[in-house]
């Protein structure tokens, strides 16, 4: 339960991360660019932490059944939320790199702020998820992800437009942000997958979870 509860701590953390991230680049915040960066050491030493946690149980007391499932899925879960905050870090760093300007043009700063309204939606549900086992809630996880992919998709769609007018630069930057955010959203998946390994046994693919979810 301790090791469980520090995974929900390392979740708040990444998703207060990806929150300020998206601050900073809507509103070309060096500041709370910089905050971002930083934090997330915080977020790597807890992966360490959790992980060497995880294992000293594993050696100590020799967990079997569920109790093993939950240790193995947290030494994954810990790294992907490792990852997710890699993702932030990644788009403080790009509106870092621009400020005072911002990296997202006007008519395009609405799809970014969808994007990372699912992102923070969908962090919100994973934390409750590990909280609660609920994998009926893992299920809302999928919805949000291929929500997601439709707006990189979309944005993709513009850029390749022949009236885009702010040229390869913002392009390559817009890829790279939606690509984070994208990313972002496919390791909260992951981690939901995790927890219906824990409660279920088995590791249910994208596939198995959407044919559930319809029936």
């Amino acid at each position: 339960e301790a090791i469980n509860a520090q995974l929900v701590e390392m979740g708040e953390l990444v998703r207060t991360a990806m929150q300020d991230a998206t601050e900073s680049l809507m509103n070309a915040d060096n500041a709370l660019a910089e905050k971002t960066i930083a934090n997330d050491l915080k977020i790597d030493d807890m992966q360490h932490e959790l992980d060497a946690r995880a294992l000293m149980v594993m050696a100590r007391q020799a967990p079997v059944a569920s109790d093993l499932r939950a240790l193995v899925a947290t030494l994954r879960m810990s790294s992907d939320f490792e990852r997710m905050g890699d993702f932030a870090h990644h788009i403080a760093r790009l509106a870092r790199m621009y400020v005072p300007n911002k990296v997202v043009p006007a008519e395009i700063q609405p799809e970014i702020e969808k994007m990372a309204r699912i992102a923070n939606g969908l962090a919100t549900k994973v934390i409750r998820v590990i909280q609660t086992r609920d994998t009926d809630l893992a299920l809302e996880v999928e919805v949000d992800d291929d929500q997601m992919d439709q707006l990189q998709k979309k944005i993709m769609t513009m850029m390749l437009d022949s009236e885009w007018k702010h040229g390869v630069e913002v392009a390559i930057n817009l890829t790279l942000l939606t690509r984070y955010y994208e990313r972002f959203a496919d390791h909260g998946v992951t981690i939901a997958r995790r927890v219906a390994y824990v409660v279920t046994g088995d590791l249910p693919s994208k596939t198995e979870l959407a044919e559930s979810a319809d029936q």
